[in-house]
């Protein structure tokens, strides 16, 4: 099943992924938020334990790919130096928990998703958008 998601932070003036298209577990029509959830997790922990860990000796960025990285709002060569692999499992029950915790936000098209319960209707042109809250630090006197 296609996807498409955008992932937001509060505070940047660009989204870290505008409109991707991701391919996902089939969940059916109308899953419920919490599936949702669990099957773009599983999908990113999937990606990620499949990037390569080998290292470059000399690692260089095109122009196309620096310029690519710039309009996210960062530019790096996409090393990992953890090379321990991410649990699917426990990758989705921190998820679920941030979630509940309000540390991100949910919306598909323009509607906020506040329940891991909720079904929701799925087609082809909704649009997922996650949004990564700031808090801000300090305190009043």
């Amino acid at each position: 099943m296609e996807l498409i998601i955008n992932v937001k932070q509060a505070g940047r003036k660009h989204a870290l992924f505008e409109k991707q298209v991701i391919e996902i577990d089939d969940i059916g029509k109308q899953p419920t938020l919490k599936e949702l959830i669990n099957a773009v997790v599983k999908q990113q922990v999937i990606t990620y334990n499949s990037k390569p860990s080998e290292k470059n000796l000399i690692p260089f960025l095109t122009d196309k790919q620096m310029a690519a990285q710039a309009s996210g709002g960062k530019i790096g060569f996409g090393s990992i130096y953890n090379e321990q692999k991410a649990d699917v499992v426990k990758a989705q029950g921190t998820a679920l928990q941030a979630f509940e915790d309000g540390i991100y936000a949910v919306f598909a098209n323009d509607e906020e998703l506040t329940s891991l319960s909720r079904q929701l209707d799925l087609s082809h042109e909704t649009v997922i958008t996650f949004i990564r809250l700031t808090f801000l630090a300090g305190s009043y006197w």
